[in-house]
């Protein structure tokens, strides 16, 4: 496992599978770590929120390849249920 540092979000902590998957896409990463921590608590929380682990998968490569287009946010993702609306837990 790699030691460098990957930013995580407001409420959740950034799950290991995506970590890698990032650290593994120098162009999805250079995006994550330009997002805010809001935008990227919005993706944990979409790739968290999948129950069969095929569904967590296709979300992972998914926020990887909407980072790559330049996506700033989930498409389709009606947002972090766990935040309040001022971004805190």
């Amino acid at each position: 496992m790699s030691t460098a540092r990957v930013p995580g979000g407001v409420v959740h902590r950034l799950p290991s599978d995506l970590r890698e998957a990032l650290l593994g896409d120098a162009v999805a990463l250079d995006a994550w770590r330009d997002i805010t921590p809001l935008a990227r608590n919005e993706f944990i929380c979409w790739v968290e929120d999948a129950k069969k682990p095929e569904t967590r998968e296709r979300r992972i490569r998914r926020t990887r390849e909407e980072l790559e287009e330049g996506m700033r946010r989930p498409c389709c993702w009606p947002g972090c249920s766990h935040r309040e609306r001022n971004g805190r837990a």
